[in-house]
């Protein structure tokens, strides 16, 4: 039996990182995140030039959550829970096919260092193991093989590419490929 994943705020904690609620006082390294072009060269989301304009995506997180619309969690190193150094992102829950998407970056001040691969596994075992999804997905772009290694490292299959099926902005009419895991997959 699942759990709706808004029915509570996740906060999901490993042995080396914690993904948390956003508060307003991440704004700084939620800045440093989403004025980074590096990070949104293979997203839908545009960067943002404005501090004041990722002060508002704050409350929007908790409205979109609030909406069961989506949840931002921010990625932050056990070592250093005040500092976000990364965005997970968990959206697209079908109850119906008892599916959820994911998505995720990670400052590149912080790659090469497994961050995202362990963030991806700490939402993957939350949503299976605590809310009872089933499937879990994620779209990434043939061009983002990084993003794609992170997700192979986590027991993802590779579906296949929709190609010219979504638009993304600042991309136009994209190729997506799309990976899934099933809670079944753990067992084999």
């Amino acid at each position: 039996m699942s759990k709706n994943p808004f029915d509570q705020f996740p906060h999901i904690v490993t042995d080396e990182i914690t993904l948390r609620k956003i508060v307003a006082s991440d704004l700084d390294s939620l800045f440093e995140i989403y004025s980074n072009e590096n990070l949104f060269q293979y997203s839908p989301v545009m960067i943002k030039k404005n501090k004041d304009t990722v002060a508002n995506m704050i409350g929007h997180f908790e409205r979109d959550f609030n909406k069961g619309k989506e949840i931002f969690l921010g990625i932050c190193l056990n070592n250093e829970p005040d500092n976000i150094v990364g965005v997970a992102e968990i959206f697209d829950y079908s109850k119906d096919v008892n599916m959820i998407s994911i998505g995720y970056r990670v400052n590149d001040r912080f790659w090469g260092k497994g961050i995202a691969t362990k963030a991806v596994k700490a939402m993957t075992d939350y949503l299976f193991f605590d809310i009872g999804i089933n499937r879990i997905q994620a779209y990434v772009m043939p061009e983002n093989i990084k993003s794609q290694n992170v997700l192979l490292r986590n027991g993802f299959m590779k579906e296949g590419i929709i190609r010219q099926g979504f638009v993304w902005k600042g991309h136009g009419v994209v190729d997506l490929i799309l990976y899934s895991l099933l809670k079944s997959d753990l067992k084999k």
